[in-house]
């Protein structure tokens, strides 16, 4: 099953494709509606097809984000590969730090954020290093805590492509205080174009990931390639650290981290900061992922930053 959400006049409604067409569930129905109803997406999926709202050709829509506005987003770092790359860049040696290996990192990114499969992209306020990075994104369909990685896969509903923005001169600036990322990651978060659900991926099981391509193109020259099997933490285990002490509940996304060469910042700590030059407006940036589909969206001006005053360095006084 392959869930879309449509921009109509009136706002968003949620759609199940069908070949090619989409078969439109009541106005007003969210996909996250379907997520925390009980009767689960199948049924759903059963009862649209059985007597649709409206049936639409897909190439007369426009696609929303699977979820407009999920939740939560939380974002993880599982590719060992692009985790090297990026501590090339950052000097640390090529080696991920022993805590990585004990636990899937992640942060919150800003589910305001989130833009469709083929929006425009404004360049964040500021930003002069502008970044893609390649993910897929695990949608969560059934609350849960304290899960273990064995519970975790059956709370999972389906599965995404997400490509987390990022300014990373702003990253760069902001985490030398050792907070973040931030702004750096909080224009824009592109997801689609359907939300595919894990038994449709069933087929492509290998051992507990996909073996499905990952591939990033600016503007149509193929940038990095990788395997979805290439992660060192599954979805499972995400979810199951994600659960610990907390809720997730239906709706929360849960972004893999980059790929291995799924952006530009492992690639100038592989190749040096020359190789590739950063996004510029007009750049148009595809990702493609084996059975989730394509999104691709095009970079364009954003908006001044307004200034903030920086306040006067103060030495204060040593306390025993």
């Amino acid at each position: 099953m392959r869930f879309v959400t449509v921009t109509e006049p009136e706002g968003h409604r949620a759609g199940l494709l069908d070949g090619d067409q989409v078969c439109l569930f009541p106005v007003g129905t969210s996909l996250l509606d379907l997520l925390q109803a009980d009767e689960g997406l199948r049924a759903a999926s059963e009862r649209v097809l059985a007597a649709p709202a409206a049936v639409v050709p897909l190439d007369d829509v426009r696609l929303a984000a699977p979820l407009p506005q999920p939740p939560t987003v939380r974002d993880f770092m599982v590719f060992e590969r692009h985790v090297e790359g990026v501590s090339m860049l950052m000097g640390d040696g090529g080696r991920p730090v022993d805590a990585w290996y004990e636990m899937p990192v992640f942060y919150f990114t800003n589910p305001y954020a989130v833009t469709g499969p083929y929006d425009e992209v404004p360049v964040p306020p500021g930003c002069g290093v502008l970044d893609f990075e390649l993910e897929v994104a695990a949608v969560i369909g059934k609350a849960g805590r304290d899960l273990s990685v064995e519970e975790a896969e059956e709370h999972i509903a389906g599965y995404t492509i997400m490509n987390d923005w990022s300014a990373r001169d702003l990253q760069r600036a902001e985490m030398q205080v050792h907070l973040g990322p931030a702004k750096a990651k909080d224009t824009a978060t592109t997801m689609g174009p359907a939300l595919v659900t894990a038994d449709e991926l069933a087929p492509y099981r290998s051992g507990d990931s996909f073996d499905l391509e990952m591939t990033v193109a600016v503007n149509d020259e193929v940038i990095g390639t990788d395997q979805l099997t290439s992660m060192t933490w599954s979805f499972a285990e995400m979810v199951a650290y994600a659960s610990r002490g907390t809720w997730v509940r239906p709706g929360d996304v849960l972004g893999s981290g980059t790929c291995g060469s799924g952006c530009l910042a492992e690639l100038w700590g592989r190749r040096g900061r020359d190789a590739l030059p950063p996004l510029q407006v007009g750049d148009v940036v595809t990702m493609t992922v084996e059975q989730l589909g394509t999104i691709r969206n095009t970079v364009v001006p954003g908006v001044a930053p307004r200034p903030l005053h920086p306040r006067a360095k103060v030495r204060l006084p040593h306390k025993l």
